[in-house]
């Protein structure tokens, strides 16, 4: 089942928990959750979007809302793993391209570690490992959230995609359930669910907009 915003948001997927209590969306009833779904192997994430959920989560805690941390994996498996998202729960270190940003930046301790302590429960995506033929199905379930009027561009356009999406799924090693049944387009992605647990908002990258739609949200009866 694909999530679609304005209907009931499907539970996320999740391997393992690393911090706080396992939930879902479906356990969430009356609060509003703001789920920050990023890659351990992510500098924008761990720059912008994790310090932005932190804020919301230490402002609007005690108003019902709830953030949750996904980790997912959607490249460099060799990095995007449950080892390093427990490393980083218990420790505060980043590894690859985020330690690297963080350090050039100036915003590490010794240690390479997190100069803060990420205050919400953290969990890892379900991953599969990717196996079989890549039916034609599947690409179109890949394709049309991403471009809702693909079925009427002109049909060399149609041919160039479905190539394009075969080829990406081909290089993938594993499947990531949340990213792709939120029809997610990279990481940082935040999505925001409301107390009836309807799926109001999936945003990539920058999401400066977040807090404004929690403080919609809020007022909702």
């Amino acid at each position: 089942m694909s999530a679609i915003i304005g209907e009931k948001a499907p539970n996320f997927g999740v391997s393992e928990w690393v911090q706080g209590a396992p939930t879902n969306f479906d356990q969430e009833k009356d609060h509003i959750v703001l789920l920050e779904v990023f890659q351990v192997n992510c500098p924008g994430c761990f720059m912008n979007a994790i310090p932005e959920a932190i804020e919301i989560y230490n402002k609007y805690k005690d108003e019902g809302v709830r953030v949750i941390g996904l980790a997912t994996a959607f490249e460099d498996f060799d990095k995007n793993t449950l080892g390093n998202l427990k490393m980083l729960a218990e420790t505060g270190e980043v590894i690859g391209e985020t330690q690297g940003a963080l350090a050039m930046n100036g915003q590490l301790q010794e240690g390479n570690k997190l100069p803060y302590k990420i205050p919400f429960p953290l969990g890892m995506d379900n991953l599969t490992k990717t196996t079989g033929e890549i039916s034609q199905e599947k690409i179109m379930e890949f394709i049309h959230p991403q471009i809702p009027e693909f079925d009427s561009q002109p049909e060399d356009y149609r041919n160039q995609m479905i190539q394009k999406v075969k080829n990406y799924m081909k290089s993938k090693e594993y499947s990531a359930e949340t990213f792709e049944k939120f029809s997610l387009q990279g990481t940082p992605s935040m999505i925001l669910v409301d107390r009836k647990g309807i799926l109001r908002d999936v945003s990539f990258g920058q999401a400066g907009h977040v807090e404004g739609l929690i403080q919609k949200l809020l007022k909702e009866d």
